[in-house]
């Protein structure tokens, strides 16, 4: 099973890549979404570093690697495809949009998003908002890297936090604020799931204003 990869560019399309690791070329497919931000990606000495979604069937035999520049989107995508109906093909040319953008779309039920995406249709996009529905707010609250180390904590206060600072790109000081806020709202959370779905609410309240008034302009 290759789940990593970090080597350099041997080929490139649209689509795939073919990186060169110990000597072999591994061919991977690349979601439009991680095409687009493959040309800053690649580091001093000119390799490019890829988290893998490794897919071996019967109906299937030649494998499909699958690439990510961040984890926690290989992790999304691995959610996406126990989807009935979303198999990693299909997968990989639906996420063309930011895998947050796609999450908040889930947690919202917006079924007229999701099957907009190529390959999905309404049916399909209904299944996905009732398989996914409630376990979307982690992805959704994705944001650029920052480049800060994780706050300490206890429970499983330090998982959400960790998350949020080394996964999801949030500063230390507001991914604290936003556990501190969740928590004060919600004083019963006890679990990691429950605090990004409040935390993830809070967040969406709050940018709704926003959006609305972008809307009205």
């Amino acid at each position: 099973m290759i789940a990593y990869l970090r080597g350099r560019v041997l080929r490139r399309t649209d689509e795939t890549v073919v990186v060169e690791a110990a000597g072999v070329g591994y061919e991977v497919h690349l979601p439009a979404v991680v095409a687009r931000a493959m040309h800053t990606a690649p580091d001093e000495d000119g390799e490019i570093a890829l988290f893998i979604s490794h897919h071996v069937t019967a109906n299937q035999p030649k494998p499909l690697l699958v690439g990510f520049l961040r984890e926690v989107e290989q992790e999304f995508f691995e959610r996406f495809i126990t989807v009935d109906g979303v198999g990693p093909t299909k997968a990989v040319k639906a996420i063309s949009q930011p895998v947050h953008v796609i999450a908040d779309a889930i947690e919202r039920k917006d079924v007229g998003f999701l099957r907009r995406l190529p390959g999905i249709g309404e049916r399909t996009a209904e299944k996905i908002v009732a398989a996914l529905h409630g376990k979307m707010a982690k992805y959704a609250l994705l944001q650029e890297m920052a480049a800060e180390p994780p706050p300490p904590a206890e429970d499983f206060r330090t998982e959400v936090l960790e998350v949020l600072t080394r996964q999801l790109g949030h500063r230390q000081a507001e991914a604290r604020r936003m556990v501190e806020e969740a928590l004060k709202r919600n004083p019963t959370i006890g679990s990691a799931e429950e605090l990004f779905q409040e935390v993830y609410r809070a967040e969406r309240q709050a940018t709704a204003p926003n959006e609305a008034a972008t809307q009205a302009g």
